[in-house]
């Protein structure tokens, strides 16, 4: 009788398993693989206030990962700073420097204003993010769609066209 009632409930547990599997495929694991819900985090903008990733929902996403000290990164900027012009909120461009490797905050502030950037910049002070993101060289991308999932990583500076068709695949 014994054996009866634990193979019925394991019975009844597999069948519970994977009904909710069935009923929420696009549960996405939390990881910083294409495919994976981006983890969430929470920095300081340039203007003191806070921002998180969670915050962003809704919109797509290009969280970028940068540095003042690397030229691909100031190749890229200004063709950020068109894609987030042109895209009337519906994207969103992050720039998350790695602050921890600049001389100082105001040199991130000088480069900023220098390039006219009006995107969000969160100071990643300790490096955990950018250790979080796994990024191991710059510039690093990350395009997230609405549901904030990762839909693909790029390693290296990108053109106007490449943010674009990257944005179109979300």
């Amino acid at each position: 009788m014994l054996k009866k009632i634990l193979a019925v409930s394991i019975l009844v547990f597999l069948i519970g398993y994977a009904i909710y599997y069935a009923i929420n495929p696009n549960t996405a694991k939390e990881g910083v693989t294409e495919g994976s819900a981006a983890p969430n985090f929470e920095l300081a903008t340039l203007n003191g206030e806070s921002m998180s990733l969670e915050s962003l929902k809704g919109k797509k996403v290009i969280l970028n990962f940068w540095a003042t000290w690397c030229p691909p990164c100031r190749s890229e900027m200004p063709d950020m700073q068109s894609i987030q012009d042109e895209h009337n909120g519906d994207v969103v461009v992050v720039a998350v420097n790695l602050t921890s490797s600049e001389s100082s905050v105001k040199t991130v502030e000088d480069f900023v204003n220098e390039l006219g950037l009006t995107f969000p910049v969160l100071l990643d002070e300790k490096g955990k993010v950018n250790n979080q993101f796994e990024v191991l060289s710059y510039p690093t991308s990350y395009f997230l769609d609405e549901e904030g999932v990762i839909r693909t990583k790029f390693v290296g500076a990108m053109t106007y066209d490449q943010m674009n068709d990257l944005l179109d695949d979300l």
